[in-house]
């Protein structure tokens, strides 16, 4: 008479564990639909908005910009300074030995073969985000006639490379290539 009983006991907490596995999974799953629901509003807003997508690439004509000149123009809502250097800007920059600067980069590092003349840089300075002066005429280009920084006085060479000053970095150089002679597409 013993063996029924356990059988009976047997069947009944099967049936049990069956229940508990469910309601188990049921609220695993609720619970990870309703993070889902949760984290994807959080990583979305996290995206580039349309307008900075848009933004992702610009052109720009450089044909007018003439040796010893530079500009300014606007990509991702940040100042850009595209510069056509001299041949002495570019001797002297050639000249410097690396292993004295704070960022060591080498003239070839931040422009581009058989375009070396050209220089591209985000014109914010690496120390606190200010904009250096010295991209256009007449303004003042700090002692290594490049780029000064009139916010805490960092000073940057003809192509961008710190070399006095609290600025921890050279100014950065983006993405760019040349689409023609006379177009340069930044990003």
């Amino acid at each position: 008479m013993a063996e029924p009983e356990v059988k009976e006991a047997v069947e009944g907490e099967g049936g049990e564990v069956r229940r508990r596995d469910f309601i188990n999974i049921a609220a695993v799953s609720f619970a990870g639909v309703g993070a889902g629901v949760t984290v994807l509003p959080l990583v979305s807003q996290m995206s580039p908005s349309a307008d900075v997508l848009a933004l992702a690439s610009i052109e720009v004509d450089v044909s007018s910009i003439e040796v010893g000149q530079a500009i300014k123009t606007s990509w991702r809502k940040q100042p850009i300074f595209i510069r056509n250097l001299t041949p002495k800007e570019i001797e002297e920059s050639k000249k410097v030995d690396i292993a004295d600067l704070r960022d060591p980069q080498s003239f070839e590092d931040r422009t581009l073969p058989g375009k070396e003349n050209w220089l591209i840089t985000l014109g914010v300075c690496t120390h606190l985000g200010c904009v250096p002066l010295g991209a256009a005429q007449g303004e003042i280009k700090g002692e290594y006639d490049g780029y000064f920084c009139p916010c805490h006085g960092s000073h940057y060479d003809a192509v961008g490379r710190i070399r006095k000053g609290p600025a921890p970095t050279n100014l950065e150089v983006p993405e760019f290539s040349f689409v023609s002679d006379t177009v340069v597409k930044i990003g």
